[in-house]
């Protein structure tokens, strides 16, 4: 579903997939188009696609705000490839796992047992690793999930939201208003003195290596791949974007090899992000030369 304070009509965008209790698939449908026609997954979604014949600007995919029929309309070509987030709901989850087993799947209303076992699969740097380098909103929105369900037997994320306030935020310089996991949510608000002390926080309990190796990386990885190249690298770090909003936080390394916090919120402009982001280079790129 989506989250608190969420912008509404980005429901159809891949970064604003809703977050739910059973996620499949990334809770995205994805869309191929080439010579041939048109290629969705999972194939379940084929049966609401159609095509209209009216044209816009560029070509485009459209779902249904409380549905998930998807119309393609043509255009100028803008892509090959989409990812659409899909409406939940327990009907879909159904159809989705008899589609994909290939048997019949029924809701049923089962207590969990209180001695079962959570499976794990993958390695949790390989998970925090996407989310950080690509600031990946859903993954960042169902590890808190995740979180509420083990504090808990909710899925709700202001359950892990006060139990980390409580436990390992009371000494923030600002009390943040959070709401939710990804940052999607207007109503958070962080002052950049609070997002410091937590990029503080988190080199204190972290091996720097390890912590290094997680972030989006100036020249190299993750969205700041094209920006702040440098040989070494310089700028390990997370980004935030929401239009006319633009963040970029984490750890500095100077010329002389001095590792500076810094925490940099750009909001309410109406320049373009690109010329923002030129002067926040400038910026943290004279203060790698001069310290």
């Amino acid at each position: 579903m989506l989250g608190t304070g969420w912008a509404w009509d980005d429901f159809p965008y891949s970064y604003s997939a809703e977050r739910t209790g059973f996620p499949m698939y990334g809770n995205l449908i994805s869309i191929g188009k080439d010579s041939i026609g048109f290629t969705i997954a999972p194939r379940y979604f084929m049966e609401h696609f159609t095509e209209a014949i009216e044209q816009h600007t560029f070509e485009e995919i459209l779902r249904d705000f409380d549905s998930n029929q998807l119309t393609y309309f043509p255009g100028k070509s803008s892509s090959s490839e989409w990812k659409v987030p899909f409406h939940f709901s327990s009907d879909l989850v159904i159809d989705l796992l008899g589609d994909t087993l290939k048997r019949q799947v029924q809701e049923v209303s089962i207590p969990l047992p209180k001695d079962a076992l959570s499976f794990k699969s993958i390695s949790l740097d390989s998970l925090y690793r996407v989310m950080m380098q690509d600031s990946d909103n859903f993954i960042a929105e169902q590890l808190l999930l995740q979180c509420a369900g083990i504090l808990s037997d909710t899925l709700k994320p202001e359950i892990a939201i006060r139990y980390a306030k409580q436990n390992f935020l009371s000494d923030l310089p600002d009390e943040p208003a959070w709401v939710d996991g990804s940052g999607l949510s207007r109503f958070n608000l962080f002052t950049p003195r609070t997002v410091v002390k937590l990029w503080e926080k988190i080199y204190q309990q972290v091996p720097q290596e390890r912590l290094f190796s997680l972030l989006a990386v100036g020249g190299r990885k993750g969205t700041i791949r094209n920006w702040y190249k440098n040989e070494p690298p310089f700028i390990y770090g997370k980004t935030g974007t929401l239009s006319n909003n633009n963040s970029l936080s984490g750890y500095l390394i100077t010329r002389k090899g001095k590792i500076l916090i810094f925490s940099m919120m750009n909001n309410n402009y109406l320049a373009s992000t690109n010329e923002v982001r030129k002067h926040m280079e400038k910026i943290l790129f004279t203060i790698h030369e001069k310290y």
